[in-house]
């Protein structure tokens, strides 16, 4: 008998058919720089990159009068040795606004950094191994990022959001009534291990039955990157997960779902999209000003940890950022907020 395979396995192999097909519609050329990648990335991110990669490609096509009514899969690398950094510049100006498929797509602050960084890493590639002699991308500076203010719930609402969950079939009838019913503790399970973790939306949906383990109150989650990690958890979580778990033994999944931690009502894995829904769904009756998100849930308890032990790189540690700056940058406010503490806790004639 075969083993199991496990989610991630099972989308590492559908994401694995995605990249090749995607290749397919690229340069044959590019196919080295994805293969030099696959050591030091996910699937996932080598998707992202191809998406990216063809974008510049089919800009390219739509706007350079050499290459109109030609085949991209036709392009050799020569191709890049012949932009300079007014045509890169030019491409980023493009991100901004344009169109595929009959729709107008745009790239705000952070779409736009990520699919420049996609194409400086991409010329980067065959710039050390001396397939190019220039690299016009070093010459275009990078979209800046301005901060964000951290959206996050307060203590009081977090306890609102979980208690509506848990009640709010009190006042509801008919068939909304009866889908509360079904589906309540599945939603407050997973509402309180987001809440009660910061673990990621897509590491959430990713759990198997087999990743819970209640003899040390941990999950397995798996990271960006791939890299395992056992994230642990306190009483309330505990609680949610062993009553959702009473009513999951009574459902009966669809071939190939066994091994989910959560069911969506079609007795499948739940998907991401379905978690951000109902959060959004539940969060939108505790508070109109905040819009939470999944991610959301995740900020609010980063910062409840960093209240608590001051430690950021505890904080980067459990959230499973690979570089605690990332996360010095998202808690600098409340750093600034303690330092304004300290200059009134000293008092100089002892007023």
């Amino acid at each position: 008998m075969g083993k199991d395979i496990t989610y991630h396995e099972q989308t590492d192999m559908e994401n694995t058919l995605k990249l090749r097909d995607i290749l397919q519609t690229l340069p044959a050329f590019c196919r080295n720089y994805f293969r030099a990648m696959e050591p030091t990335t996910s699937t996932s991110t080598r998707i992202a990159y191809a998406y990216d990669i063809r974008v510049f490609f089919r800009f390219l096509m739509e706007n350079n009068p050499l290459l109109k009514g030609k085949d991209i899969t036709a392009l050799n690398i020569g191709i890049l040795e012949q932009l300079g950094a007014e045509d890169i510049e030019e491409y980023q100006e493009y991100l901004k606004l344009y169109e595929s498929k009959d729709k107008h797509l745009t790239n705000g602050e952070r779409g736009l950094k990520r699919k420049m960084s996609a194409l400086r890493s991409f010329y980067a590639y065959y710039y050390k191994h001396q397939f190019i002699t220039s690299n016009p991308t070093l010459l275009v500076d990078m979209p800046k990022l301005h901060d964000k203010t951290i959206v996050r719930l307060d203590v009081d609402e977090s306890a609102a959001l979980l208690d509506y969950i848990e009640h709010c079939g009190d006042h509801l009838t008919g068939q909304k009534k009866i889908y509360w019913e079904k589906t309540k503790l599945r939603d407050l399970a997973i509402v309180t291990l987001l809440l009660g973790t910061g673990i990621r939306v897509s590491e959430c949906v990713g759990l198997d039955i087999q990743d819970v383990d209640f003899k040390n109150n941990g999950i397995r989650v798996v990271r960006k990157g791939g890299n395992e990690m056992i994230v642990y958890f306190g009483d309330e979580v505990e609680e949610a997960l062993k009553n959702y778990m009473e009513a999951r033994s009574n459902i009966t999944p669809v071939v190939g779902n066994e091994n989910a931690l959560f069911y969506s009502t079609q007795r499948k894995r739940i998907g991401v999209k379905a978690v951000e829904n109902l959060v959004k769904k539940y969060a939108r009756e505790i508070t109109t000003t905040k819009k939470i998100t999944p991610h959301k849930l995740r900020s609010t308890y980063g910062t409840t940890l960093y209240k608590e032990t001051g430690d950021i790189y505890l904080v980067a540690d459990v959230l499973g950022h690979k570089d605690v700056n990332t996360t010095k940058k998202h808690y600098a406010a409340m750093d600034e907020e303690r330092r304004r503490k300290a200059a009134s806790a000293v008092k100089l004639r002892g007023i």
